[in-house]
């Protein structure tokens, strides 16, 4: 009879001290793509917590190799490119560490997990918790319930959004849903409108935001089992490109108190291309480039697609508007735009002109008032190179930034599968 009390009064203790800790997101992983997420969330201002079972990134980014980086050449997406500006100004004046032409970065593992924790400990609203393995999850709500280990003690973590961010999907298993398949061609041509991170390394150069969301499990969102990258190096940029995204899209859920099955995935973009993140993998616009934000944008509605040289997908900013490539686009979009082309009937390169004449059209303005604006603006706002003239064909570039400007066909609703909802 006392031997039961001891253990009923144990039990009864250690249930009284198991403390409960709120948050908006909690990321459970060690991988670049746990960090990469839970970076991002907090500075979208939501307050997250990150928990690794043992050290920092001890399996994500293990010590005593060296990394030797050539993928995303070109693409220096969001905390990527952060992170690759850091290394490289840690190793400036190190010999043995310049990067030739075709290489992106080189660095040591323990000195980029370092970079990548002191990033970490600037962030506000983040919360680091090591040596913190979790053992349940389970629904609470439309939230979750996840039971930690830390420092002896049994505490359990609710949370509005989980992102599993470990290796072999263990948060997803042990909620009881079916793990994601690998990211993969995908024969549904419009997906690209809803991309969150991109990488050369891709055969469609992107992933879609359907990709991370599990559909048995509200709220539970994955990184890196969905990557083919079986210990491959190559795979680090696209790591960190896809916490990224995916902390965008968890901090959208929280913010809003909502689930996956409302998302606005047009929101979620806007949140990870204020913080540098790419949608469309183009290589030949630069990261400080003053309209790549507007080039993503275009890129991303599917007005102007790319090119593929080598194993880049390249904007080629300075080639010209094909009709037949942007009417189809327009058409969806904008239920007016059949009547115009159908009245205006524009050859085959698009000119000034017909852009004018176009946003004109869409937007009820007074042609000779636009007309005038965009004369006065061209070279000054704008800084185009080119003179302006109605008659001369129109530049990628042109179109990107007054199509952006004018019409903003990036702010139509897309749903899940990239489709305009109108």
């Amino acid at each position: 009879m006392i031997k039961k009390l001891l253990v009923l009064l144990l039990f009864y203790t250690s249930y009284t001290h198991a403390e409960t800790i709120k948050t908006d997101v909690l990321v459970i992983g060690d991988s670049p793509s746990a960090v990469t997420a839970a970076i991002q969330s907090a500075r979208s201002k939501l307050k997250t917590i990150l928990i690794m079972p043992g050290a920092w990134l001890a399996n994500g980014m293990p010590t005593g190799n060296t990394y030797v980086i050539t993928s995303n050449h070109n693409i220096p997406t969001g905390m990527w490119g952060e992170f690759e500006e850091k290394v490289k100004g840690f190793y400036k004046n190190t010999t043995g560490y310049e990067a030739p032409a075709n290489v992106t970065l080189k660095f040591e593992a323990s000195t980029g997990a370092d970079i990548l924790r002191k990033i970490a400990d600037t962030v506000k609203d983040l919360t680091i918790k090591l040596n913190t393995p979790f053992t349940i999850i389970k629904k609470n709500g439309t939230g979750w319930d996840v039971t930690i280990t830390e420092n002896g003690n049994t505490n359990i973590i609710n949370a509005k959004v989980v992102i599993d961010g470990t290796e072999k999907g263990d948060a997803v298993i042990r909620a009881g849903a079916a793990l994601p398949p690998l990211v993969s061609h995908t024969n549904n041509v419009e997906l690209y409108r809803t991309s969150i991170a991109t990488s050369d390394l891709l055969p469609d150069g992107f992933i879609p935001m359907r990709d991370v969301i599990i559909k048995e499990a509200d709220n539970l969102l994955v990184t890196e089992k969905i990557l083919p990258k079986n210990g491959n190096i190559q795979y680090l940029p696209l790591q960190m490109a896809l916490g990224q995204g995916v902390g965008t899209v968890a901090a959208y859920i929280a913010f809003f108190k909502t689930t996956n099955k409302s998302l606005k995935v047009r929101i979620a973009q806007q949140e990870l291309l204020d913080f540098k993140g790419y949608l469309m993998p183009f290589a030949d616009i630069k990261r400080d480039d003053r309209y790549i934000r507007a080039v993503q944008q275009i890129g991303a509605t599917g007005l102007l697609k790319g090119a593929r040289k080598d194993s880049e997908l390249l904007f080629m900013p300075s080639a010209l508007v094909i009709t037949e490539e942007i009417k189809p686009v327009l058409t969806e979009i904008y239920s007016r735009a059949f009547l115009w082309f159908n009245k205006e009937k524009p050859v085959e390169k698009f000119t000034e002109g017909n852009l004018l004449s176009l946003i004109s059209e869409m937007t009820l303005s007074d042609p000779q008032t636009l007309q005038i604006t965009v004369k006065n603006d061209w070279k000054g706002r704008y800084g185009f190179a080119s003179d302006f003239d109605l008659n001369r064909p129109v530049t990628r570039l042109e179109f990107a930034v007054l199509v952006n400007r004018y019409l903003n066909p990036f702010a139509r609703t897309v749903d899940l599968q990239g489709n305009i909802v109108n």
